[in-house]
C-alpha cells in the first residue's frame, strides 16, 4: 500500500473534537432561540385569551339584547349556543363554534351577577391554574386590560 493512500484515509472524516464543537455550537443556538420562542407563546397565548374574552362578551352583549338579561351563573356560557329553559326572545346560537376553552385548554369562568360593575365576570386562571399569581401566571380578567 503506498503511504499517499494510507494518508487519506486517515485525513478523511471528522475528528471527535469537530463533532463536539459542532454539537455545541448547535445546543447554544438551540438554548437561545428556544427560550424566545417559548416566551413568545406565553405571550400569544395571553393575546388569545384576551381576545377570546373580548369575542364571548360581545356574544353575552347580544344575548342580552335579545334576552333582557346575561344568562345565570348557574347556566353559564353555554347559554350562548343552547337555549335554556324558560329564556323568551333567544335567538342564538351567539357564538359560531362551541364555547373555548382558554389557551390552557381550561375553562372559562362565568359569573352573574358579576362582582364588577354590571356586566358578568368572565376570567381565565392564567398558565398556572390558579386564582391570582403574576405575570403569565396572572389571571386575565374581562374588567380590566392589564
Amino acid at each position: 500500500m503506498k503511504p499517499t493512500t494510507r494518508r487519506r484515509r486517515t485525513q478523511a472524516g471528522i475528528t471527535l473534537i469537530e463533532m463536539l464543537v459542532v454539537v455545541t455550537i448547535i445546543a447554544l443556538f438551540v438554548g437561545l432561540v428556544g427560550v424566545n420562542v417559548l416566551k413568545q407563546g406565553d405571550k400569544a397565548r395571553v393575546v388569545t385569551v384576551r381576545t377570546e374574552i373580548e369575542s364571548l362578551e360581545n356574544a353575552l352583549t347580544l344575548y342580552k339584547l335579545d334576552t333582557g338579561t346575561f344568562p345565570p351563573t348557574g347556566v353559564g356560557l353555554q347559554a350562548l349556543r343552547q337555549k335554556p329553559e324558560n329564556v323568551a326572545n333567544w335567538a342564538g346560537p351567539y357564538l359560531a363554534k362551541d364555547v373555548p376553552t382558554d389557551a390552557w385548554n381550561r375553562p372559562y369562568l362565568y359569573k352573574y351577577p358579576g362582582e364588577h360593575g354590571e356586566a358578568p365576570d368572565l376570567l381565565s386562571l392564567g398558565a398556572d391554574g390558579e386564582p391570582g399569581g403574576e405575570g403569565y401566571d396572572a389571571d386575565i380578567v374581562s374588567w380590566s386590560n392589564k
